[in-house]
């Protein structure tokens, strides 16, 4: 029985006020971490500016290739892309923009490739370093992987249609940066890396046997020649987990 004189609902109005209290409160949190959780990414972004935008101009890039028809699409690559018969004609502009566009849309994969591999590359190297490793990987392997295919056809092992083929991405760019990233680890974990990226891309190499393999091995080669380029750069504490995180970050 409810006391003289007690207002209807009160003792219910506490509860109730408390749990708004409390669900505020969360919000409040939750909205701090989420700011401060984009204040981090934005760091990040700022700490590798070269990467982040050359991953919008993929992202931008990938949105145009969607909305293609399949025939555009390979007009259009095929006509940016670096094989034999563009290298003659426009070799300048088809080497820079080839860098830009893939022949499949891939966005997510190409984000989480460049978020493990070139933004770490580009932190410990500097913006100015970082490009021109990536930028002689992507030119010196395509130039590299066409005079092969250039000998194949001269030879007769291929057939002349494939000086017309498509060939672009940023998957020279991406090898070189993940050759000169061995020189980032010390000890057995930049062995175990080296085991690891040499042995899958001379696998992809020895079973599919293509210009392109050629190119991934031939840019990964390039990476790793830039050695002088890491000279009195930091290196990452092989003691994992924590320490080489924290130095990853």
């Amino acid at each position: 029985m409810r006391a003289p004189g007690a207002r209807p609902g009160r003792a219910a109005a506490a509860p109730a006020g408390a749990r708004r209290v409390r669900a505020g409160v969360r919000g409040w949190r939750a909205t701090r971490g989420a700011r401060r959780a984009l204040l981090r990414y934005a760091r990040w972004v700022r700490s590798a500016p070269g990467t982040h935008l050359w991953l919008l101009l993929l992202a931008i890039d990938t949105f145009i290739l969607v909305g293609m028809s399949p025939r555009a699409r390979h007009y259009f690559l095929t006509h940016t892309s670096t094989n034999l018969v563009e290298l003659r004609h426009h070799p300048v502009k088809v080497l820079i923009a080839s860098a830009f566009w893939t022949e499949t849309p891939s966005f997510l994969l190409w984000f989480a490739l460049f978020t493990l591999i070139l933004a770490p590359v580009e932190r410990w190297l500097g913006t100015a370093r970082w490009l021109l490793v990536v930028a002689s990987a992507h030119v010196l392997a395509t130039l590299i992987s066409e005079t092969a295919v250039r000998v194949g056809i001269d030879s007769g092992e291929l057939p002349h249609s494939i000086a017309h083929t498509v060939d672009i991405g940023v998957s020279y760019g991406l090898a070189g940066g993940a050759g000169v990233l061995a020189w980032k680890f010390t000890g057995w974990w930049r062995w175990t890396y080296l085991a690891c990226a040499l042995g899958y891309v001379t696998a992809m190499l020895v079973a599919g046997g293509t210009f392109t393999d050629l190119g991934h091995l031939t840019a990964l080669l390039i990476g790793l020649s830039a050695y002088p380029f890491t000279i009195g750069r930091p290196r990452a504490n092989p003691r994992w987990p924590r320490r080489l995180r924290r130095e990853w970050s």
